[in-house]
């Protein structure tokens, strides 16, 4: 009997071993295996990308680049084309825009999640403009500012600012009931609660919301560009559309990519070493 269950416990560490896969639930990977499984989906997606451009007829192959000729595009660009002033200026346009929907959507969404009756007052309205596309603002936009850097600031932040009130809404309503019960208990007014207690319980959600939101702003960019501007990675693409040069728009594209890959990252980092208690959410 001994035997038998040390062979079937053997069999079941080996079933164990053997499940192992791409589709095992709730693994814990190390960073390195990570980074490595990173790269291998990147390294994957560049070749898929090159096989695609290979075996596209000859004739078309200038609408489909190879990678290659795309770095090409982005190194001429940045060398001749003084692109680093454009790429600074479209991330000024993105961290200003998102910093002012920050400071509004922040204090509103918390303040919605504490306080049922603001939360009655407001919640409908902001729902209501969460399915209005931003772009359909740009006429109004247009009207109000003119083809100015206002005007594509204010479209960067309508089109990230209610939904970002929502989420921080619903990460203020997660929030344990029985930390603010504990607070009150002890005497605590309003005051104390939302921000000894709210407030620290919710700002690694808050964080993390922000990180997902920050990604939306980036997509709007070129949208943000494409209306009368002289300048900005947007600006550079719709240049190269008039002129068909398919590289420098995928080189636009492949910028837009990268720097939207580096700011999730320095996100992560600041939300790792500002709440180390809650690492495990945030890897």
């Amino acid at each position: 009997m001994i035997r038998l269950r040390r062979r079937n416990g053997e069999d079941v560490n080996q079933v164990a071993r053997r499940s192992v896969s791409l589709f095992e639930l709730r693994t814990v990977l190390s960073g390195r295996t990570s980074l490595l499984l990173g790269l291998a989906g990147a390294t994957g997606f560049f070749i898929i990308w090159e096989v695609g451009h290979y075996i596209t007829p000859e004739e078309s192959q200038r609408f489909l680049p190879a990678p290659q000729e795309v770095l090409g595009a982005l190194i001429t660009l940045i060398v001749e084309k003084d692109y680093i002033a454009d790429i600074l200026k479209s991330c000024f346009r993105i961290f200003a825009s998102f910093f002012a929907a920050c400071l509004i959507a922040v204090p509103l969404g918390i303040a919605m999640g504490c306080f049922m009756r603001l939360r009655a007052l407001l919640n409908p309205t902001i729902s209501a403009f969460r399915y209005l596309p931003a772009a359909s603002f740009i006429p109004l936009l247009l009207v109000w500012f003119g083809p100015t850097d206002t005007q594509k600031l204010a479209l960067l932040v309508l089109g990230v600012i209610f939904f970002l009130v929502a989420l921080i809404l619903d990460n203020t309503k997660a929030v344990q009931p029985e930390l603010i019960e504990a607070a009150l208990t002890m005497g605590a007014g309003r005051r104390r609660v939302v921000t000894e207690v709210v407030v620290p319980a919710v700002a690694p959600a808050v964080v993390d919301s922000m990180r997902n939101m920050i990604a939306v702003g980036w997509t709007y960019l070129v949208i943000a560009e494409i209306v009368a501007a002289s300048d900005g990675i947007g600006a550079v693409m719709m240049r190269a559309g008039r002129f068909l040069k398919v590289d420098i728009i995928m080189a636009g594209i492949l910028t837009i990519g990268i720097l939207g890959v580096a700011t999730d990252i320095l996100f992560r980092l600041a939300a790792r070493y500002a709440f180390p208690w809650n690492r495990e959410r945030g890897e």
